[in-house]
């Protein structure tokens, strides 16, 4: 894939104008300490203080010296009180700009996305953020969504159907540098968030499907959301903007009607920001969502979308309305129009070469149609711009309304170039690398597709992803019912007289050992019951499937597979009977990708016996583990290995005691004590180092603590990196 710079060549050249703009202003006084709102109204005095605690050794040397000079710059403007609203604007601006510049030092390590379950932030609480979107700014990413009412209901008790729980709760935002770890930051928006003529946000009868721009004009964080206001014309877009990030936004305008769209408001939305700087409504039709439309921001303030452009028509309607860029072309992605439903992906590529140009057909994205986008619509796509590779995040959004279709609501998967077109790759557990973008396949991802049989929400007879064979018997012998562990749906195969068939399923592995998998409950006369998996060079494995009355859990470890396609299939017979299966799975056990992975120790099921700080600048994350000065006060993190050996250990950690001394723990790993760590002094707690060591890790979970030998406790301790075992 071809790089782009990582900044809009319209946002560096601002960057020139404001650093030369402000150079002329002098710093006086500040007028109040960051996170003051009233006091920082542009939001500049906070973005100075969060850019302070950036550290000049975890960047290139060419890449810190433009930042640096430009957080000097907006300093000055930030501290004088006569700077004009222009002259804040471009100081933020040229900083921002500066910092979505910084190139890291190092190459980065991989972090795990596990999809199919709930996610939480680092603090370990649920995240709630659907219909919204991850937008890069500075060097951070920052993901805004919608929190529901029913989201905290299903996901306490997800074995049931919570229609229309859609009250609008608040829009909170979370920040990270990784794309995995989130921190909540705020909740931007509210029920009390204020409206015009006396109104607020918790008198819409709807909020949902939003995206937030950056405005090089004024310096302020535009968002805009899908909106029933009916005091104020019904269906529109609001627009709220703030002046950071994370602060309270604030009400900016409301805009009914888009020029050139046949109705008020819109169907589903989201913003798209090009290579140049300039931001985009990307969007249906509201009444029949047929008709796929780009509108531009108005570059002078983000507050209005322009008029339209109408790139594509579907006579079916289409919604979850979201576009990418790949390799120079523009995608538009969207799903089925029925009511939240899973679906195939439909996309309509550029032809030519502007995001407001012509597009082709529609055609469906490849990857998507055996699991229905891993039983998701299509919610927002994240671009990783790499240092050596450009990779692009689909985000879906499996919410559906509460409607019981499987856990978690957010399921992020990677896209790449297949020839001339896109493919979307269905894996339940991927690793990717913020820094280089390079994605790689998790070492306990699922092979199988659809393994839950989720991507149906109503009652077939030919499951998706799945095909049907019949030996003998009725010409339907393959339905879903009511599934294991209160899933909403499980696959059935049988009859009430004589039969012989099943489903199958073919799927690419990479060699290896597997394990394979389900969930299974049996009723009537069964003669043969079975799971069996063949791989490329015809080699049969089977898992027999013993009767059980209720669901009873059935695996078989140690599958040699070869490299290519495996066809797996569930297979039943009987005279009058019935076999229910659920949960599939086929894991690779042994030979998996090699782990480099981070381990933050402020981020759970980490344990630190302390307190998680983030009062000395230079750590990674959102914190570091200050533990308590006391013999034993540990600090503990779970690790995941993906297969057993000698591998190297790497904790970074401040010392900053006076008079030198070092601080000494013993490493215990798995219970055990291996060896003994000394914490020397780094001269100050500011200053952090990295200590290496080697240990002998078990394949899959481990736990590696860190147990201070003597009163004053272990050193700061920022993190843990884990290399990949040794060979």
């Amino acid at each position: 894939m071809t790089r782009t710079p990582r900044t809009p060549m319209k946002r560096r050249a601002m960057l020139v104008a404001a650093l030369l703009s402000v150079s002329t202003v002098l710093p006086q006084a500040a007028q109040a300490a960051p996170g003051d709102t009233a006091a920082d109204p542009h939001g500049l005095t906070t973005t100075v203080a969060d850019y302070r605690t950036r550290v000049p050794a975890e960047y290139t040397a060419d890449s810190w010296k433009p930042f640096a000079e430009a957080l000097t710059a907006a300093d000055g403007v930030a501290k004088n009180a006569s700077a004009s609203e222009p002259e804040v604007a471009a100081a933020k601006t040229a900083l921002v700009t500066a910092a979505a510049d910084l190139e890291a030092a190092d190459e980065g390590t991989f972090q795990t996305i596990t999809n199919n379950t709930f996610w939480n932030d680092t603090s370990g609480n649920p995240i709630y953020s659907q219909g919204g979107g991850v937008f890069k700014f500075g060097d951070t990413y920052y993901w805004y969504g919608v929190h529901y009412l029913g989201a905290e209901s299903y996901r306490a008790n997800p074995t049931r159907k919570y229609d229309n729980e859609v009250s609008f709760v608040s829009i909170p935002v979370y920040s990270s540098r990784d794309l995995v770890n989130w921190k909540f930051e705020n909740r931007i928006a509210t029920r009390s968030t204020a409206l015009p003529n006396s109104g607020n946000l918790g008198q819409a009868g709807w909020v949902g499907r939003l995206g937030v721009s950056y405005n090089e004009n004024t310096g302020k964080y535009v968002l805009l959301v899908q909106a029933y206001l009916p005091s104020h014309g019904g269906d529109g877009v609001l627009f709220l903007q703030g002046g950071t990030p994370t602060g309270a936004f604030t009400y900016g305008h409301f805009q009914t009607q888009i020029t050139n769209s046949p109705t008020t408001g819109t169907g589903d939305q989201t913003i798209f920001t090009d290579d140049d700087g300039r931001d985009y409504l990307v969007f249906s039709n509201r009444s029949g969502r047929a008709r796929a439309f780009v509108g531009k921001l108005r570059e002078s303030d983000s507050l209005r979308v322009e008029p339209a452009v109408q790139i594509g028509y579907s006579a079916d309607g289409r919604e979850g309305n979201a576009m990418f860029k790949l390799d120079g072309r523009y995608y538009h992605a969207a799903s089925d129009l029925h009511g939240w439903n899973t679906s195939v992906t439909h996309v309509l590529e550029s032809t030519g070469g502007t995001v407001q140009g012509s597009y082709s057909g529609e055609y469906t994205l490849a990857g998507t149609e055996l699991d229905y986008s891993h039983v998701t619509q299509t919610g927002f796509f994240v671009t990783v711009k790499g240092t050596k590779q450009h990779t692009v995040v689909f985000a879906g959004d499996r919410w559906a309304d509460f409607a019981w279709n499987g856990l978690g609501y957010n399921q992020w998967m990677p896209v790449t170039k297949d020839g001339a077109r896109p493919r979307f790759h269905s894996v339940s557990q991927w690793q990717l690398n913020a820094t280089t973008g390079e994605w790689r396949v998790g070492p306990d991802n699922n092979f199988v597709l659809n393994p839950d049989f989720q991507a149906d929400r109503v009652t077939v007879s030919a499951l998706t992803g799945w095909t049907n064979f019949r030996d003998s018997g009725p010409s339907s012998l393959v339905t879903n019912v009511a599934g294991a562990n209160g899933s909403r749906f499980a696959l059935q195969i049988g009859a009430g007289q004589s039969f012989s068939g099943g489903v199958r399923q073919q799927v690419a592995v990479p060699a290896g050992n597997y394990r394979m998998f389900l969930h299974a409950k049996t009723s009537g006369s069964l003669s043969a019951t079975q799971m069996t998996v063949t791989d490329a060079a015809g080699t049969t494995r089977t898992l027999t499937i013993p009767a059980s009355g209720g669901w009873t859990r059935r695996e078989l470890a140690g599958i040699p597979l070869s490299a290519g396609t495996a066809t797996v299939t569930i297979r039943a017979a009987g005279g009058n009977g019935y076999l229910a299966v659920d949960g599939l799975g086929l894991v690779k056990t042994d030979g998996g990708t090699p782990v480099g992975q981070r381990y933050e120790a402020e981020t759970a099921p980490a344990v630190c016996r302390g307190t998680i700080d983030s009062n000395q600048a230079g750590f990674s994350g959102t914190g570091f583990c200050n533990g308590d000065a006391a013999v034993g006060a540990y600090a503990e993190f779970t690790v995941d290995a993906a297969q057993a050996g000698p591998t190297a250990l790497a904790f970074r950690f401040a010392n900053g005691q006076s008079g030198g001394a070092a601080r000494p723990a013993n490493l215990v790993v798995n219970g055990a004590v291996v060896g003994t760590v000394s914490f020397e002094s780094t001269g100050a707690w500011t200053t952090w180092s990295a200590k290496s060591v080697t240990a002998s890790l078990n394949a899959g979970g481990n736990t590696v603590r860190l147990d201070p030998t003597t009163a004053v406790g272990l050193a700061n301790l920022d993190r843990l990196d884990v290399a990949a075992a040794a060979a």
